[in-house]
């Protein structure tokens, strides 16, 4: 017993970061996320309204990264080269969880990843 608390710890930080994406009922909830706090920067159709806003619907855009890096990007920010500025850290939305996160990139990957 007293060596599953340190095993549990070691694997919480990959659990978060795991390849598990919600489906496509928090792809919904991923939705309104989206539409609250996302586009006003990557825009309704995903292509970005900001010269240097990364293009979601580009076959090599982001949408081709690992969930996992993906979640990380979304959660702790991230400057994209040729962007002159970076998203913040949850798009800005402090207030946002990690199962928000994660329904947002099910609506990014349904809505303008690979069908």
């Amino acid at each position: 017993m007293r060596y599953l608390l340190p095993a549990v710890m070691t694997l919480m930080p990959l659990l978060a970061f795991s390849e598990v994406v919600p489906e496509a009922a928090d792809a919904a909830s991923g939705k309104a996320v989206y539409a609250q706090t996302c586009i006003a920067c990557h825009g309704a159709n995903g292509k970005g309204t900001i010269p240097g806003v990364v293009d979601f619907t580009a076959e090599d855009g982001p949408l081709s990264k690992s969930s996992a890096e993906l979640i990380k990007n979304i959660s702790e920010g991230f400057q994209n080269s040729g962007s002159f500025m970076a998203m913040p850290p949850k798009g800005g939305n402090p207030a946002l969880t990690e199962i928000e996160v994660r329904a947002v990139l099910a609506y990014l990957r349904s809505e303008f990843g690979k069908k």
